[in-house]
């Protein structure tokens, strides 16, 4: 086994401790993982990643079922239309360059963080544990599946907050409700990769292996921690990750201006949540109960 297999064995752990308990955020990491360790084309990468979050969101999906946090109604019909959407992203991502995939891929993971930190107005009056209506987990559906299919999400750092903060559901039953939806989406996303794209089975069947182990780990965790600390630190993490990405692909100066600027404001918030006791990244989404 060569230093490079070896490191990203080890690195997929995370991609099922990431989908365990949080419920997204396999591909976030798979992605990058293929691509920068594993020295994968990107749109290779991309089509892996389908197959390995798919693989492991089910495995983990089980365990989350037996604690009561899936709700199998939404996760189906919103898995459904998710797949229709994917089918039709897989396709047409097979057509447009890496790169361009990757800082769309970046841009979405940035805008879904700010999302998720933010937390949504009137929690209170919007958080329960039903089923949500047909029509618009239809409609929520297909578009997620449009979009995570095409840059080869698996769909939960979307899917997550679209039942969270749209349907509100509380964070662990979206969180499980969530491993359904991706799991069905993903395998849908990669039969439309795999039209233009072929993949080194065995190195994605020992990667699919090390994060199945990981979210065996992550789905333990997922009940014992508070709701609102599980949302703001699955939007931290996909924050990081995102601008990571974009300095990775963004040609020269620009990639080094984001990295800064990135940053900077690190270290701000940083100083505003240890050295100001209003700060509003603290604050923010806590005003309601969890």
């Amino acid at each position: 086994m060569t230093l490079t297999l070896l490191l990203t064995l080890l690195l997929s752990v995370l991609i099922g401790l990431s989908l365990g308990l949080l419920g997204g955020g396999g591909s976030i990491l798979t992605v990058p993982i293929l691509t920068y360790v594993a020295g994968l084309d990107p749109k290779e990468a991309i089509a892996a990643s389908l197959f390995v979050v798919g693989v492991t969101s089910a495995f983990s999906a089980i365990t989350h079922a037996r604690n009561q946090r899936v709700k199998w109604r939404t996760g189906l019909i919103f898995g459904a239309a998710g797949m229709a959407g994917a089918f039709g992203g897989g396709l047409l991502g097979g057509y447009i360059p890496g790169t361009v995939l990757m800082i769309a891929f970046a841009l979405m993971m940035v805008a879904t963080s700010v999302a998720m930190i933010r937390g949504r107005k009137n929690k209170a009056a919007t958080t329960h544990e039903g089923e949500l209506p047909i029509l618009k987990v239809l409609a929520e559906g297909l578009v997620v599946g449009l979009v995570t299919g095409l840059v080869g999400a698996g769909g939960g750092f979307l899917v997550v907050p679209a039942l969270a903060l749209l349907g509100g559901l509380s964070m662990p039953v979206a969180v499980g409700t969530s491993l359904v939806v991706i799991a069905m989406k993903s395998f849908a996303g990669l039969a439309g990769y795999l039209t233009t794209v072929s993949l080194d089975w065995m190195l994605i069947g020992a990667v699919t292996a090390a994060a199945i182990a990981g979210s065996v780990i992550g789905a333990r965790l997922a009940g014992r921690i508070p709701e609102a600390a599980l949302r703001k630190g699955f939007g931290v993490f996909v924050l990081i990750m995102g601008v990571f990405v974009l300095v990775q692909e963004l040609p020269g100066a620009a990639g080094v201006v984001v990295g800064a600027v990135a940053a900077l404001a690190a270290v701000a918030a940083a100083v505003c949540w240890f050295a100001v006791p209003s700060c509003p990244i603290r604050t923010a989404g806590t005003t309601n109960p969890t």
